[in-house]
């Protein structure tokens, strides 16, 4: 049997960061997964973080998940992939099964970091093939770059079901429509916008009534909801599709903290401020412990591999509470705003700041134009260039403020707080705004009125990119065609990251509406 002073289970965001924590403070440290690559949900991400720079924000899930792999590396940290732990049992002694061999290893503390796995829904037909989770299509996506399908309908507004559908795009799908049986869309609404601006409608208080086909999926069927759930008679509309994604939810995989007797309040372990179980050296970090966003989990891992370190006798006191506190206090402003644990089943009708919350935006996934007028980073009219910040809800973001090096946005130290113009301030039209914002909610704005034009520049990141002299549709913030528009040009650099800002010329009352592009 072979001991390490501490072995994590799982290699995703928490459980790396766990490791790293651990292994800096001396630990001789493994982790085990079951998968063939370490990162777990990170390398699927291609999206940017939201957050602050302490919590990686605007940069990409797998360039993070490529960093803490470094730094594991660096620090000693040892990765057994295809490795699965069967079983915890007492004395934190551990089977793991590798290949046609099961190894038992001991460990003076654990840290379970297993995540969580999809739910399913049943409806007739839900077991053809096509109908697959949300996070099955971003693997076959982005990390074995496959198209899970040419026609998507996709159950599920949340956060997982925004993005997910707006990497469908990305990788050339048609989303047909994104379906919610709530009455209000459940993720960001930065997140609805930038797909609802492509075209793609929403229905919510609709659910599935059937897929249909034989052998494969060929059609779905939806249907409005009452009251009382049940499908109203007479509402049913069908599309044709070859795929089905559904994102309802994901559940803690918290089978091995329970087979090694932690205490549970009911699914998920009962932890204290440092991850620790009722069970002395276990401990449980990231989405096993409760469902949050990767940057809390790479937080809580933290938190998890100080705590063992500490107990192991390889952190002073003084040390450790000095890591704890910064960690807490990070973790602790990722956990604010509208969408913060504190906030959940709570009807929210106005901001922090006391501004009516746009019910078109969570309902129909845009904003509307009445609603513009009421926010501080929305401004119209301007001359010169002028940003307008499409952001309206408390989210714990600030990118765009760190980005302006001339100080045209401000949010403050409170990183939920609406990002305000500062009209001090002049915006040299540099777009580092447009690019560094990771919900895509920024746009320059140019009006010409001696030339009756005006011009529009948003965040782009869809192949075959426009050129500049490329003539074709605007869209309003709807996905609904406009007017005629010419592509100016097309801006990209390294700190972009791999969002373009691509400029369009449109007629000069569009200014305010003209927020995408299509080729005719």
């Amino acid at each position: 049997m072979e001991r390490y002073e501490l072995i994590v289970v799982g290699a995703g965001p928490a459980g790396l960061s766990a490791a790293i924590e651990a292994a800096k403070a001396g630990m001789k440290t493994v982790v085990f997964d079951e998968n063939a690559k370490p990162g777990g949900q990170l390398f699927k991400q291609i999206h940017k973080f939201f957050g602050s720079k302490e919590h990686k924000a605007k940069i990409r899930g797998y360039n993070i998940g490529e960093t803490l792999l470094r730094e594991a590396e660096t620090c000693g940290v040892e990765v057994v992939l295809n490795a699965t732990v069967a079983g915890v049992y007492e004395g934190r002694e551990l089977t793991v099964m590798q290949g046609d061999s099961i190894k038992h290893f001991k460990g003076d503390s654990i840290v379970v970091a297993t995540g969580a796995s999809e739910n399913m829904v049943t409806f007739p037909g839900w077991t053809l093939p096509g109908v697959i989770g949300a996070g099955a299509a971003q693997t076959m996506m982005n990390l074995h770059g496959i198209k899970p399908g040419s026609r998507v309908l996709m159950l599920g507004t949340g956060n997982v079901g925004l993005v997910v559908s707006y990497q469908l795009l990305q990788a050339g799908c048609e989303v047909v429509a994104l379906v919610d049986a709530s009455k209000k869309i459940g993720g960001y609404g930065v997140h609805a916008a930038k797909v609802a601006r492509t075209g793609v409608p929403f229905y919510l208080s609709h659910t599935i009534v059937a897929v249909h086909g034989e052998d494969c999926v060929k059609g779905v069927t939806i249907g409005e909801v009452d009251a009382a759930w049940q499908v109203i008679p007479g509402s049913e509309k069908t599309f044709d599709v070859d795929t089905v994604c559904l994102a309802v939810g994901l559940s803690p995989m918290a089978q091995l903290v329970k087979s090694a007797g932690c205490e549970m309040n009911g699914i998920v372990p009962a932890v204290d401020a440092y991850g620790a179980t009722s069970v002395p050296g276990i401990y449980a970090a990231g989405d096993v412990s409760g469902i949050e966003e990767a940057s809390s989990a790479m937080i809580e891992g933290r938190i998890a591999g100080a705590a063992a370190a500490y107990q192991a006798g390889y952190l002073e006191k003084s040390d450790f509470e000095s890591i704890v506190t910064a960690h807490e206090a990070s973790l602790g402003s990722l956990r604010e705003g509208m969408f913060g644990p504190k906030q959940r089943g709570r009807v929210q009708t106005v901001t922090e700041e006391g501004i009516v919350l746009s019910q078109s935006l969570l309902t129909k996934g845009y904003l509307d134009e009445s609603d513009l007028a009421h926010f501080p980073s929305i401004q119209h009219g301007k001359t010169g260039v002028y940003p307008v910040i499409e952001c309206t809800q408390n989210i714990p973001c600030n990118p765009c403020q760190d980005a302006c090096v001339k100080g045209c946005i401000l949010i403050g130290n409170d990183i939920t707080s609406l990002p305000v113009i500062n009209a001090e301030a002049t915006c040299t039209g540099c777009g580092m705004c447009v690019a560094s914002c990771s919900g895509q909610a920024i746009f320059l704005v140019e009006e010409k009125p001696l030339e009756s034009t005006a011009y529009v520049s948003f965040p782009y990141e869809f192949l075959p990119l426009p050129e500049k002299g490329d003539r074709g549709i605007a869209l309003d913030r709807s996905g609904a065609p406009i007017c005629d528009a010419e592509i100016t040009a097309v801006r990209t650099g390294k700190a972009m990251d791999q969002t373009h800002v691509v400029t369009m010329k449109v007629p000069l009352d569009y200014a305010s509406t003209a927020r995408f592009f299509r080729r005719r």
